[in-house]
């Protein structure tokens, strides 16, 4: 079959490629390469499928279905490997091969299949954010001992380095810019127990499953505190809390009903929440994605 990344991979990955990557153009045969090493028959590539990954529909020698995802390396496959592989199948899918087969540097994962058309975000919204908020406090354990995970210290000093510089070009959005970056310091400065956190989560990372009724998948794992994480869901669906004419106090009440849940402080979740939207906003004005800029910074100002 022919292994061509949808249209959504092509463009996510183009955004980001750095000069000279061809990682898009070698992907076909990776994955015959990658499909072949393991003895699968591919049944079709998902779509629309990720941004940061290939997906294809496999089954195994004895008809079992599974996943066979492939990722480059900035994406840090090998990293969702390893918090996979902690996870051991509680809460998020199960990693069928531990050991990575040698495919030249290509990050190829197999894993359990699920359904991967019914996503929690399928929900009516307070049930999903409900199912959602179950599914993330099981990932939230202690990391392994010599864990090789990037920190939120770590990840977020790289993307304050990347949101001053969109401060300086842009001057429009250097005041939320100045206000995520305090709320950044402030709460580095004395956070609670770290844990081993999904990194990317929203309501689309989780999908129903035969095992068990939701779990959750394409973690960029991190390691430190669940407001980090928590906070990424806050702002799900942020398209329909902008078109509400009681978004601001709807976000607020949201905030506060998550920490609840959760038992993460309000304060903490809310400072992490601008923090992470912000970035985001910035990010995507700054690939021309600006209709996504408006959005994330608008509901930013809220915050």
């Amino acid at each position: 079959m022919a292994f061509e990344a949808p249209r959504r991979l092509v463009r996510a990955l183009g955004e980001t490629a750095p000069g000279g990557d061809d990682w898009l153009a070698r992907l076909p045969e990776a994955a015959e390469r990658a499909v072949a090493l393991r003895g699968l028959s591919a049944e079709r590539v998902q779509v629309p499928g990720g941004r940061s990954s290939l997906v294809v529909l496999v089954r195994d020698a004895d008809g079992t279905p599974a996943v066979l995802k492939l990722a480059p390396r900035r994406a840090r496959p090998e990293s969702e490997r390893a918090a996979l592989a902690h996870w051991g199948g509680l809460g998020a899918v199960q990693l069928l091969d531990e050991a990575a087969v040698g495919e030249g540097g290509e990050g190829v994962l197999l894993l359990e299949r699920l359904h991967p058309d019914v996503s929690v975000r399928s929900l009516p919204e307070a049930k999903a954010l409900l199912e959602a908020a179950g599914a993330l406090r099981r990932l939230w354990v202690e990391p392994p001992d010599g864990h090789p995970f990037e920190t939120v210290a770590e990840r977020t000093g790289r993307q304050a380095e990347a949101m001053r510089a969109g401060a300086a070009a842009d001057p429009e959005v250097a005041p939320l810019v100045d206000a995520a970056l305090g709320a950044r310091e402030e709460l580095l400065a004395g956070p609670p127990p770290a844990r081993l956190l999904h990194g990317t989560f929203r309501q689309s990372k989780v999908l129903a499953g035969d095992r068990m009724p939701w779990l959750a998948v394409g973690p960029d794992p991190v390691v430190g505190e669940s407001a980090f994480d928590l906070a990424r869901l806050v702002r799900d669906r942020v398209e329909d809390l902008i078109a509400q004419p009681s978004g601001a106090s709807t976000t607020r009440r949201r905030v506060k009903r998550l920490a609840e849940s959760l038992e993460v402080d309000q304060e903490r979740l809310r400072g992490w929440t601008l923090f992470r939207a912000v970035e985001s906003g910035v990010r995507a004005r700054r690939v021309g994605r600006e209709k996504d800029a408006e959005l994330l910074l608008e509901f930013a100002g809220w915050l």
